[in-house]
């Protein structure tokens, strides 16, 4: 979405990742202008899909591209809008697939209400909008929410060594056999 709406050319969001472009320029926008169908509704599963969020979204910046005249590549006035729009579609559907998946493990016996835990990273977790709708889905159902900060939600290094000490911490271990394994101290 970020890139079919030239976010590296908005002067707010040159120097921004997409995500990072659109959770910005969402703050500012009316989600309510652009309203884009969370995918997958019909399925009873716990499946992502966001192919037809995204063609849903194309087809809004095409029309919007007509309506104000500009070529496919320059800025769209209502930018933030669409922004704001496919932003909260994105986070709905997470938060909805994320919430299945959560009454799932709690019928199946997948995880003890005592101590279930919702663990968030990577690119998505350093999205506010979704981690927020993420913490409260995992409020309303009892399980802890553990998400790294956001600066450290787009670095893979830090993501894997972070995963490692939670290993550690819950005394799984990270790896079945460490013979023939070196460690010095940094």
């Amino acid at each position: 979405v970020a890139r079919r709406l030239s976010l590296s050319k908005h002067p707010e969001c040159q120097s921004m990742a997409g995500g990072k472009a659109i959770e910005h320029l969402a703050r500012a926008g009316d989600r309510q202008r652009h309203t884009f169908r969370v995918p997958m509704q019909h399925y009873r599963n716990c499946d992502f899909s966001f192919s037809g969020l995204q063609n849903l979204v194309n087809k809004v910046i095409i029309q919007q591209e007509k309506e104000e005249g500009v070529q496919e590549g320059e800025l769209l006035s209502c930018a933030k809008d669409i922004a704001a729009a496919a932003q909260h579609a994105v986070a709905a559907h997470i938060v909805k697939r994320t919430h299945r998946a959560m009454l799932f493990c709690i019928k199946h016996n997948i995880v003890s209400p005592k101590n279930a835990t919702l663990v968030v990273s990577g690119g998505v977790a350093s999205n506010q909008y979704i981690r927020k709708g993420l913490q409260i889905v995992a409020d309303a159902n009892g399980f802890a929410f553990l998400c790294p900060p956001p600066r450290l939600c787009t670095d893979n290094g830090v993501m894997i060594a972070w995963n490692g000490i939670e290993r550690l911490r819950a005394e799984l271990g990270v790896l079945n056999c460490t013979d023939g394994i070196r460690y010095e101290a940094t």
